[in-house]
Order: C-alpha cells, then structure tokens, then sequence
C-alpha cells in the first residue's frame, strides 16, 4: 500500500473528486475569513453586542420573504458628516443636516435610530432635533435634545460624544409620542391615547389612516432633516446617522441581538477546519508513534503501552471536559488538547498489530541483521509502510473531532471568545429560536457541519478499498 495508491484512489472515485472539490472550497474560503475577517473577531465583534445594536433582531435572510412571494423592507443606514446649509436667526444658528429616504415597498421598518457622534462647541452646548418629511409634504417632529452643558471646571472648546456616540432608538422615544399625538391631531382631526401610538408607533411614521382604522404604508421619498441650535459658526457634530431597520437582513439573518449570521458562520468554518485537522493530526501521530514502539520494542514498554491504552479509553471523556472546562475556564486550547488525549488509544493498539506482523517479516529481519539501530528500523523502514494508512486515519478521525467540538459547544462549553458553529446552534436552542420557527438560525449551522463532516467521509470512502483491500473484490466497488 503506498501513497500514490491513495491519491490514484481519490481521482479515480467520483465521491473521491467530490470530496477533494468540497474540501478545496472550504480551504479558499478559510483563507479569505483569515485574511480578510479582523483579529480577535470572536471578543472585540461577534460577542459586543453594541457592535450589532443598527442591526433588525432576529431578522430572516433577505430572500426569504420572496420566496413566500411578498415584498419585504430593506434594511437602510446613511451617514452624513458635513451639514449642507447654515441659517442665522437671531443669535442663534442653524445648522442642516438633509438626508433623503425611499420607501420603496409596502410594509414597516422593524425600527428608526439616530446616532450622533463627535459633538463640538465653543460657549453654549447646542440643541439637537430631527424631523421627517413625509411624500405628502407633512412633517412631524421626532427628537429634541439638549447637549450637556459644560461642567463649571470645564474650558472651552466643548467636546461630547466622541468615544461613544449618543444613539437613540426613535421609536421607542418617550417625547416621540408626544410628537405624534399632535401631528394626528393637527393633520388628520384624529385622536389616540398614549397607549394606542405606542404599539404602532412606526406605522404611524411611515403611513396614513386607512379606512379600516388601521395605517396604511405610504410609499414615496422621505426625507430626515437633522438639525442643530448653535451660538458660534465654529460649533460642529462629526457625524450623523439614521438607521431604518428592515425586517429581513443580509443573507443569512441575524440572531436575537442582531448579529449577522453569515458572518459567524463564515467564521466557524476555519475553526471547525482547525480544529478537525489539528485533533486529528496530533492524535494520529500520538497513535501511530506509540503504536509502532509498542509492537517493535515488546516487552515491559509494549505491556506499559497497552496497559495506558485500556485505561485511557475507559475514561469517561465528558464527565472530566466539564470538570477541566470548569476549573480552567472555557477554552479551545482545552477542549483540543482533550480531545487529543482520549483519542489516541485505538489507533495504537491497531497500529502494534500491524508492526508485530512486520516486525517477524524477513525484510526487518535483514535489515536488522546489517546492524540498523531500533530507532532507524521504526523510522526508516517500518513507518513508511504505514504511512497511507496513518494519511487514511487523519481524514477518516477529522469528522469525530469536528463534531465533539460542535457537540460541546452545544452543551454551553464553547469557547465564548471564538464563534463556532455548535455555539450559534446552542444559542438558536438557548433563546428559544426552534420553538418560534428562526429556521435560518438553526438549519445553516447545522448543514455546515454535516458538509464538512461529510467531507471527510466522501474522501475516507474514496480511499477504503486501499486501506482495506478486500473491500476491491465486493460487487458494489
């Protein structure tokens, strides 16, 4: 059995090709996440929750709604940074801040957020207000704020909001209501109490009253005038933004804090590479070197050995994670060196009985015969001879390893500073996202793992007949 049969074995089998593609594309696709994805994205992104705090919750992909064959609002964000007009009026002036929106389809925002950031001033801290334009030329006014007015052991020039930036959640304003009520009133001769409003705050923004009492969508161009009250020229906000939240998002989703899906996914698939080859690797070359020592040397180290395996395969490996994850601390790091060390023990007892039958073959009786020392006969000779099928091993143990780490991460031992796919799988289950039919939380990660795992399996079946060659002779080969 040598490696070129191996590799003759993947070529010529069909499953072989298929999982030698899949494998190829999971490999280009790691490699973008590694290059292009920020460092520490697990701790400084994927676990802040204010990073994704512009994002619609629990949102479904983009193209899911059509599928159902209804239109669905898109998710929308702009961002200004330079006013377009200034106006004096009195002592005060005015600064203008335009930005233009499209409803395009029938339905309603998921929410409304303005983001206010990098405020300056020379004497009086400034006032903020936004109002809407609507397609049919009303307006209602949505926000007025005071910037914090300098503290007496303050000079000048003023700065607020520079490191966080001042957010509000515009439909869930207090004041906004307030708003409302007297646009209603003003505009449409109609009445509804605080409690009214505030369930349909949104419908209200974006529609008019319909004949059936409730708010019909009303499509055109919108426009967001954000404003503020200065005393000097020289007073300035670094930037503003608005947010309408649509009720779908990005390809995959989002989860219940907003979180872009694609993007823990994408990030769970050179983790799960990693972690399938690192586990496999190691623990097969802790097997095999083992495994030929024992059956080449006999004696007191092959009992030693032997005796090391039965103990280690008997331990139960899930009782002493949880007990190690506990006192250490979740960590991947952990979870891989386990793994690693509860795997080795039946590739080192299948491995010794291939070496014991070598070892009485009349090549090495030879060759020890020319004087070579015992650990140029393992090395040299007896382990080539083992090599197709400890590459064999490495494929065929990458899947078990991919899916104990999605195992574990799915009982809440992940580690929480790397995004896996067992840890969005066990957030879907944790927040209740399978009983309310979030299938795009559920389903994707769950596929990537079983495409990876059977990754590995297409190309460990490729290769069986080599390792096993009786299976040649079998009807169904």
């Amino acid at each position: 059995m040598r490696v070129s049969q191996v590799w003759q074995a993947l070529r010529s089998s069909p499953i072989g090709v298929l999982g030698l593609l899949l494998l190829m594309i999971q490999v280009l696709v790691s490699l973008y996440v590694v290059v292009t994805f920020p460092e520490e994205f697990g701790v400084r992104f994927w676990s802040n929750p204010v990073y994704w705090v512009d994002n619609p919750k629990a949102a479904p992909p983009e193209w899911a709604p059509r599928l159902r064959g209804r239109s669905s609002v898109e998710h929308w964000s702009a961002t200004l940074t330079e006013p377009t007009a200034r106006e004096e009026r009195g002592r005060t002036i005015l600064t203008n801040y335009p930005i233009p929106y499209a409803l395009k389809t029938p339905g309603v925002p998921s929410f409304l957020s303005l983001t206010v950031s990098n405020v300056q001033f020379a004497e009086k801290a400034p006032l903020l207000g936004l109002t809407l334009i609507r397609p049919d030329e009303t307006r209602i006014s949505l926000l007025r704020h005071a910037i914090k007015a300098p503290r007496e052991d303050e000079t000048g020039p003023f700065t607020r909001h520079a490191a966080e930036p001042l957010r509000f959640q515009i439909n869930a304003e207090a004041s906004v209501i307030t708003f409302i009520q007297e646009f209603l009133t003003e505009e449409h001769d109609l009445q509804l109490d605080e409690a009214q409003i505030k369930s349909q705050v949104l419908e209200i923004l974006f529609g008019t009253p319909g004949t059936t009492g409730e708010f019909e969508p009303l499509l055109g161009e919108y426009e967001f005038l954000f404003q503020t009250a200065s005393r000097t020229p020289e007073d300035s906000v670094g930037a503003v933004q608005i947010v309408v939240g649509g009720d779908s998002y990005g390809s995959l989703g989002t989860d219940s804090i907003g979180r872009d899906l694609a993007q823990g996914l994408l990030f769970g698939l050179p983790v799960a590479l990693l972690i399938g080859i690192v586990v496999s690797l190691t623990s097969t070359l802790l097997g095999t070197a083992l495994g030929i020592t024992s059956g080449y040397l006999g004696g007191a180290v092959d009992t030693a050995i032997q005796r090391m395996s039965d103990i280690v395969a008997n331990i139960p490996v899930l009782p002493l994670l949880i007990f190690l994850l506990f006192i250490i601390g979740p960590n991947l790091t952990v979870i891989m060196v386990i793994l690693v060390a509860f795997s080795w023990p039946g590739l080192a007892i299948q491995v010794r009985s291939m070496v014991l039958h070598m070892r009485s073959s009349q090549l090495i009786e030879a060759i020890q015969g020319l004087g070579s020392s015992r650990v140029r006969v393992m090395w040299r000779h007896i382990l080539p001879q083992i090599m197709p099928y400890f590459l064999a091993q490495i494929i065929f143990s990458a899947p078990a390893a991919i899916l104990a780490e999605a195992g574990l991460s799915f009982l809440g031992l992940g580690d929480p500073s790397i995004p896996t796919w067992g840890q969005i799988l066990e957030a879907g289950f944790r927040t209740g996202g399978v009983y309310v039919g979030y299938w795009w939380w559920i389903i994707p990660p769950g596929l990537l793992i079983v495409m990876v795992a059977l990754t590995f399996m297409l190309i460990s079946l490729a290769i069986e007949p080599v390792v096993n060659p009786r299976l040649q002779s079998s009807p169904r080969r």
